[in-house]
């Protein structure tokens, strides 16, 4: 006797298996693509050597070092796209400049330290995605990733005061409220929007 699903359909079978493979793809193609995106990103220019080259590393990168599998639950909003992309293009010149000026400070030694923060929705894709946006941004270095709570352990560079360490809290959190709000699900966007910050001690 053939199961059914709670949505009356078929447990078994080949529909069921169709929509595993289809679904399997569909994740690796969005891997392979921001992979393709980060490799771009790395080398600091989009063209069509970096593009193919970054298509190679990334389908050498799933098939030798296959990863755990990450559904993408979510749906692509545009104007949450936007917005990130344009406060990261922001950020990222603003951290450039400030690092730019620390390194021609004559005798200013600047102070770093390392915050843990816990996010919010805990999925590996949320996880990923936070980590590759704040280490591409100068200035700012993840050293250790605790997949149980989803935490992330962060270098921060030019602390000087104790306000700053929670200032560089709230820069993660924001950073992972947009991905969210650009990728993330609808059940996702209502967490973030019910639990605005964590009530970690800075």
């Amino acid at each position: 006797m053939t199961g059914t699903d709670l949505d009356g359909g078929p447990a078994d079978g080949p529909g069921r298996d169709v929509r595993g493979r289809a679904g399997r793809w569909r994740d690796q193609a969005i891997a392979v693509g921001w992979l393709v995106l980060v490799w771009n990103l790395l080398w600091g220019e989009f063209s069509w050597g970096n593009l193919l080259g970054g298509i190679l590393v990334g389908v050498a990168v799933l098939v030798f070092f296959p990863l755990p599998p990450v559904t993408f639950a979510g749906r692509l909003r545009p104007r949450g796209l936007l917005v990130f992309g344009g406060r990261f293009v922001v950020e990222l010149v603003r951290a450039s400049l400030h690092v730019a000026r620390i390194a021609v400070q004559p005798g200013y030694v600047p102070r770093s330290a390392i915050v843990a923060v816990r996010l919010r929705v805990r999925t590996d894709l949320n996880l990923a995605l936070t980590a590759e946006a704040l280490s591409l941004v100068p200035g700012t270095l993840i050293v250790d990733v605790e997949r149980a709570s989803a935490t992330l352990y962060v270098h921060v560079l030019d602390v000087r005061r104790r306000s700053d360490l929670a200032d560089a809290r709230e820069q993660v959190r924001a950073v992972e409220q947009r991905i969210i709000e650009a990728v993330g699900s609808t059940a996702e966007v209502r967490r973030l929007r019910a639990d605005p910050a964590d009530k970690e001690s800075p």
